[in-house]
């Protein structure tokens, strides 16, 4: 079978203040602004077309939308909508997205910049314990951002322990 897929392109995140979400990214994990798709200068976007193209409700507005980059990774795609009531983000346990992983090379370090940056940790960090994952230094810790999202901080410098009927490998950003 061709494939058809490359790789994950974005992750598009809903946050309620577009300006402090992109503040946060860039001080918790040294994000860097694309470009907007939707600016504050720009008319703010509505009507059935952006409705029935994102599956929203009836008459929400598509207020700015921004494009970050964030490593050697996938981009994160910010939007920021007005005009309908927003639910509280999911837990782990809620179907669809449940939260973002940011690969780091020191957790201690991006642990310190995710809490000086307005995140609140989940726990402290802890060693990942499955067959495949388990090493030395190996370590995740979960937390949330200013305004809820889960966030994940990961990072496996002793590499993973591929069972021998792995598929692929995983995706890790480049040293």
């Amino acid at each position: 079978m061709e494939k058809s897929t490359r790789g994950i392109d974005h992750i598009g995140v809903t946050v309620p203040d577009i300006e402090q979400a992109t503040l946060f990214f860039q001080k918790a994990f040294a994000a860097e602004v694309i470009y907007d798709n939707l600016a504050a200068a720009d008319e703010p976007k509505s009507g059935q077309q952006v409705e029935q193209s994102l599956g929203l409700k009836p008459g929400t507005t598509e207020m700015r939308i921004r494009m970050l980059a964030v490593g050697n990774s996938a981009n994160i795609e910010l939007f920021q909508f007005g005009n309908v009531s927003q639910r509280q983000p999911v837990i782990a346990s809620d179907y669809g997205l449940q939260h973002v992983a940011f690969y780091v090379d020191d957790i201690q370090k991006a642990v310190e910049q995710f809490t000086q940056s307005g995140g609140k940790l989940l726990s402290k960090s802890n060693k990942l314990s499955s067959a495949a994952e388990s090493g030395f230094g190996n370590q995740f810790v979960y937390g949330r951002a200013p305004w809820g999202m889960l966030v994940e901080m990961i990072s496996y410098p002793a590499g993973i322990n591929y069972p021998a009927d792995s598929q692929a490998k995983r995706w890790t950003p480049a040293q």
